[in-house]
C-alpha cells in the first residue's frame, strides 16, 4: 500500500549486512523442513480445524450472541484458547497471532512490541493513524477499532484476561464496519470457567520485567467474579525504546440455567517508545541505531461493559449489551524537517550573527561552516527563531531548522447499546438458528495537534527552539504557517442485522446474513469554523446494506466442504474526511486540510474449501479465497515532502490459498499453516513516488526530485508477502518437561513507495532495493513443572539471532552513511532544484532474547 504517513519518525530502518543475513522465501521453507525433522518443538498450537466445540457468531456483539457449531460456518475459522496463549509466552495478543495463526503477518513499522501492524490475508489492523484499516476487533462484543481512524491499540488488550480468540475470515457483515478481510473476536475469562488464582513473574534481556496475577471464583448460588492485572516494562534493544505497560481487568456476574449477566471493567495506562524504521546504510553500520528521537505514545483507557442474556421461551433468547469507553492518547515525535534539506543551513550570514550576538550568544562561526565541519548545524535555526519574535515577516525558520517536534492529544469517548433475539427451532420441517438485532454506537473525539521547530543532535534527539508568535508557526513568505489542529468529531452508527443457518438436509446447512449500517460523521474545526477553503467543518452520511450467503456440507462425520460469498464495507473516518483535499495536503499526524467527500470502501469476498477432523484433536484444511475491494481509502504522498492526503483508489484484489494441518503424534503435537497470497492493484492510478527511481521526473532526466509513479493493473501491493508459513511443534519430555518451538517464515515483499513495482537503485540518487527480503524467525520454549501448580519456563525469541526486517519504505534521507546531517547532498539540477538523496528504510527485527519465568497456580 502507499506510504501511510511519511513523517521521518516512521522512516527509520535496516541494512545491507542485516539483509544479507536474512532469509529468502526458499531458505525459510527449507529451515521449516529442517525444524520438522529435528526435535525442536513448540507450545501446543491453536486449534485451526473444525472441532466439536461451538463458536458464537453475531453482529452486534461477537461473543455474546447466537451459538453456531463451528462445522456449520462457511469459512476457515481459527480459534485459540487461554492455554494456547499462555503456553506461547508471547508478549501480547498480537505477538501470539503473528506466531501461531495462519495468514497473519506482523510489520513492526513502529518498532515497539506492542505497536505492530497486523495483516491478515493482506488486510491490516494497525495502531498507526492513517493506515488503511481492514479488520474489525471485538472484546466481549465491544468493537475495539477506535472512532478516530479505526486504529487498533494492541496494548489496551490485557493478555491475561483472554479466555479464547476466534479469527473469522472474510467480509462477514454481521461483524459490522471495517470487516473487510476478517474479524477477531476475543472472549474474556470469568470465575466459572477460570476459578482459582495464579501469580506469574518473568525477567529477561534488555531489562524486561513482568508481573501478573489473576484470581476468580464463585459466590452465593450463581454469582462469579474474576480479576487480573499485570505490569510489564523493558528498556528495549534500541536507544530510547522503553515500554511501560499496566493493564487491569475485572468481571462480576451471575449465571443460571436460563439467564446470564456480567459487568466488566478494563483499564490501561501505557507509555510506549517506538523508534520506527532506519535507513539501510545506518542500519548496516549499527543494527540498533535509530533515525530520530523521540517517538513516544501514551495511552490511557477505560472500558465498562454490561452484557446479559435471558431465556424467553424454549429456543428463544434475548441478548443485550451496553458499554462505555474512554481513551486518552498523546504522542511526541521527533522528525527531520524536509523543508530544510535543499537549503543552505550551515553558515550564518551577517544579519543572523548580529541577532545571535544581541541575544548573548558567542562562538558563532564567521565563515567556513559547511557539512564537513558542521554535521549538525544549529546557528541559523536559532538566529531565525530569535528574528521571528521581532520580524515575523522576514524570518525564515521553516527552512533553516532541520528538525521538528510534533505533538498530538486525542480524547475519544464512545458508547453503545445493542439487543438481539436468538432463536433455535423447527420451521417448515427444518432446523433454524436465527438472530435479529439492532445496535447503536456513538462517539465523540477531540483532536489537538501542534509542532515546534528545532535542531537535530548527534544522538538523533531534537533541541526545540521558540519560533511561535501568537501560537502560530511562521512560514518563509511571512504569512502565519499554522500547523495547529483542533478538531471535534461526532460519529453515530445505527445498525440492523439478521442471520439464519438452516439445515437443508442431513449434514448440509445454508447460512444467510445481512446488516444495514448508517453512519453519520460531523466534523467541526475549532480554529477555522464555518466551512470554506481550509476549514475542517463537514457533515457526512454513509449507508449500506451488506449481505452474505454460505453453505456447508458434511460429506462424512470427519469431512466438511464449505463455500461462501459476503460483502463488507467501511465508512471513511473523521481523520480521513479531515485530510482529503489534494489542494491542501496534510502531514499525518501534523496537519489536516479541507474535506471533499470520500466514498465508502466496499469488499466482495469469496471463500471455498475442505476441512477434516483426524482423531480427537487433529485435522486438516485446504481452501481458497478472494476479496475484491472498491474505493479503498489510501494515504497518497503529495509533492511536498512528508505531506499527503486521503483518496479513494479504484480496485484492489487479495486472493490466495490456505492449507493447514494439525496432528497428534502420541503426546506430541504438530501444526503447519501455509498461505499463498496474491495482493494486487486492479485499476490504473497515478501516485506520488518521491523515493521511487521510476517516477516521471526521474524518467525525464531529473533524478532525486519529486514525481509521480503510474500503477498498472496487476502491480503487487506493498508489504504483502506472497508466502507465509507457520510451524508449531510441542514435545513432552517425561512427566514434568515440555519442549516447544514455533517458526514463522515470510517471503519477500515490496517496500511502501514502490507500488508500481519498478524501483531500481542507482547508487547515486536512489539507494536500496525497494523491497523487504524474506526471513524466518524461530522461537524456542522449555517448560518444567516440578510441583503441581508450579511451572518454571524459559523462552528464547529469535533463537538463531537472525538480522531481518519486517517492513520497508522508500523515502528521503537527511543523514549520510556516517549518520551526519547532510543538506543539499547532490549538485544543483538543470531546473534549478537541489535533488535529494532517496533511500530504502527498514524495520529491524529484535535480536535474540532470553526470558525466564515462574508461574504458580493455586486454589480453584
Amino acid at each position: 500500500m502507499p506510504a501511510v504517513a511519511l513523517d521521518c519518525h516512521q522512516v527509520k530502518s535496516s541494512t545491507r549486512s542485516a539483509i544479507a543475513r536474512s532469509l529468502d522465501a526458499r531458505a525459510a521453507i527449507l529451515l521449516a523442513g529442517l525444524c520438522l525433522a529435528a526435535p525442536c518443538q513448540a507450545q501446543s498450537p491453536p486449534q485451526t480445524q473444525p472441532q466439536t466445540q461451538r463458536v458464537e457468531v453475531v453482529g452486534a456483539g461477537p461473543g455474546a450472541g447466537l451459538e453456531i457449531p463451528r462445522d456449520q460456518i462457511p469459512a476457515n475459522v481459527q480459534r485459540a484458547s487461554a492455554n494456547d496463549v499462555e503456553r506461547s509466552h508471547a508478549v501480547d495478543l498480537s505477538a501470539f497471532l503473528g506466531r501461531q495463526m495462519g495468514s497473519v503477518h506482523l510489520s513492526e513499522v513502529q518498532n515497539n512490541p506492542f505497536q505492530p501492524d497486523l495483516s491478515f490475508r493482506g488486510f491490516t489492523a494497525s495502531p498507526l493513524l492513517g493506515t488503511a484499516q481492514g479488520l474489525s476487533i471485538y472484546v466481549d462484543g465491544v468493537r475495539l477499532n477506535q472512532p478516530f481512524g479505526d486504529v487498533v491499540s494492541w496494548d489496551l488488550i490485557p493478555k491475561s484476561a483472554i479466555a479464547a480468540v476466534t479469527l473469522m475470515p472474510g467480509a462477514n457483515p454481521l461483524f459490522g464496519l471495517n470487516t473487510l478481510g476478517g474479524a477477531l473476536a476475543i472472549d474474556t475469562k470469568d470465575g466459572l470457567s477460570d476459578p482459582g488464582s495464579s501469580v506469574q513473574w518473568l525477567a529477561g534481556g534488555h531489562g524486561r520485567r513482568a508481573l501478573e496475577f489473576e484470581a476468580g471464583g464463585k459466590w452465593a448460588n450463581a454469582g462469579h467474579w474474576f480479576v487480573t492485572a499485570n505490569q510489564f516494562s523493558d528498556r528495549g534493544w534500541r536507544p530510547d525504546s522503553p515500554s511501560d505497560v499496566r493493564q487491569g481487568f475485572a468481571k462480576i456476574g451471575r449465571t443460571t440455567e436460563r439467564d446470564k449477566l456480567a459487568l466488566s471493567l478494563a483499564l490501561a495506562d501505557n507509555t510506549l517508545h517506538g523508534n520506527g524504521l532506519q535507513e539501510q546504510r545506518l542500519l548496516a553500520r549499527d543494527y540498533a541505531s535509530v533515525y530520530t528521537l523521540p517517538d513516544i505514545t501514551r495511552n490511557r483507557a477505560m472500558l465498562l461493559n454490561l452484557a446479559g442474556r435471558t431465556t424467553i421461551a424454549d429456543g428463544l433468547t434475548l441478548s443485550a449489551q451496553a458499554y462505555a469507553r474512554r481513551i486518552r492518547s498523546s504522542t511526541l515525535n521527533g522528525d527531520a524537517n524536509g523543508n530544510a534539506l535543499d537549503q543552505p543551513v550551515y553558515q550564518p550570514d551577517a544579519d543572523e550573527r548580529a541577532v545571535l550576538a544581541a541575544a548573548g550568544y558567542s562562538g558563532v562561526p564567521v565563515s567556513g561552516a559547511n557539512a564537513g565541519n558542521t554535521p549538525f548545524p544549529s546557528w541559523r535555526c536559532i538566529a531565525q527563531a530569535l528574528r521571528a519574535q521581532t520580524d515575523p515577516v522576514g524570518a525564515t525558520p521553516m527552512t533553516r531548522c532541520n528538525a521538528i517536534l510534533n505533538r498530538t492529544a486525542t480524547e475519544q469517548s464512545n458508547h453503545g447499546v445493542a439487543a438481539q433475539l436468538n432463536w433455535v427451532g423447527m420451521l417448515g420441517g427444518r432446523l433454524h438458528r436465527a438472530l435479529l438485532g439492532l445496535a447503536l454506537d456513538t462517539s465523540r473525539v477531540r483532536f489537538d495537534q501542534g509542532a515546534q521547530l528545532g535542531t537535530l543532535n548527534p544522538d538523533r534527539s531534537i533541541t526545540p527552539v521558540a519560533v511561535q508568535v501568537d501560537g502560530h508557526e511562521l512560514a518563509d513568505d511571512g504569512s502565519r504557517y499554522d500547523n495547529r489542529v483542533a478538531l471535534s468529531a461526532r460519529t453515530v452508527t445505527a445498525s440492523a442485522f439478521a442471520s439464519d443457518t438452516v439445515a437443508l438436509a442431513s449434514g448440509t446447512h445454508l447460512s444467510l446474513a445481512a446488516r444495514h449500517n448508517r453512519v453519520s460523521v460531523r466534523n467541526r474545526d475549532l480554529i477555522q469554523p464555518g466551512g470554506g477553503p481550509g476549514s475542517l467543518d463537514g457533515d457526512h452520511v454513509f449507508a449500506r446494506l451488506n449481505p452474505a450467503i454460505g453453505i456447508t456440507h458434511a460429506a462424512s462425520p470427519a469431512l466438511t466442504a464449505y463455500a461462501g460469498w459476503s460483502q463488507g464495507s467501511r465508512a471513511p473516518s473523521a481523520v480521513e474526511l479531515g485530510c482529503a483535499d489534494p489542494a491542501t495536503p496534510c502531514k499525518l499526524p501534523n496537519a489536516f486540510a479541507g474535506d471533499p467527500p470520500l466514498r465508502q470502501v466496499r469488499v466482495n469476498s469469496l471463500e471455498a474449501g475442505l476441512r477434516s477432523r483426524i482423531g480427537s484433536d487433529g485435522g486438516w484444511n485446504l481452501g481458497v479465497f478472494r476479496a475484491d475491494s472498491s474505493d479503498d481509502i489510501l494515504f497518497v504522498a503529495d509533492a511536498q515532502s512528508g505531506f499527503g492526503y486521503f483518496k479513494n483508489f479504484g480496485r484492489t484484489r487479495r486472493q490466495g490459498l490456505e492449507a493447514g494441518l494439525r496432528a497428534e503424534l502420541g503426546r506430541a503435537s504438530l501444526s503447519i499453516n501455509l498461505t499463498l497470497l496474491d495482493a494486487s492493484y486492479q485499476s490504473a492510478e497515478a501516485l506520488n513516488g518521491a523515493g521511487n527511481s521510476s517516477n516521471d521526473t526521474a524518467q525525464a532526466g531529473l533524478p532525486g526530485q519529486d514525481g509521480n509513479i503510474a500503477i498498472r493493473p496487476g502491480d503487487r501491493i506493498a508489504l504483502a508477502p506472497k508466502q507465509i508459513l507457520k510451524l508449531s511443534l510441542s514435545l513432552p519430555l517425561g512427566a514434568a518437561w515440555r519442549l516447544g518451538a514455533d517458526l514463522s517464515a515470510v517471503s519477500a515483499s515490496l517496500a511502501r513507495g514502490n507500488e508500481n513495482n519498478r524501483h531500481q537503485p542507482d547508487a547515486a540518487y536512489y539507494l536500496g532495493p525497494g523491497r523487504n527480503p524474506g526471513y524466518a524467525v524461530l522461537n524456542l520454549n522449555l517448560d518444567w513443572q516440578p510441583l503441581p501448580g508450579v511451572t518454571a519456563f524459559a523462552q528464547l525469541n529469535n533463537a538463531a539471532d537472525r538480522r531481518y526486517s519486517s517492513a520497508a519504505q522508500l523515502g528521503v534521507t537527511a543523514l549520510d552513511g556516517q549518520g551526519h546531517y547532510l543538506a543539499q547532498p547532490l549538485p544543483l539540477a538543470a531546473n534549478g532544484v537541489y535533488p535529494l538523496l532517496r533511500s530504502t528504510f527498514f524495520a529491524p527485527g529484535a535480536p535474540r532474547l532470553l526470558t525466564l519465568g515462574l508461574r504458580w497456580r493455586f486454589g480453584g
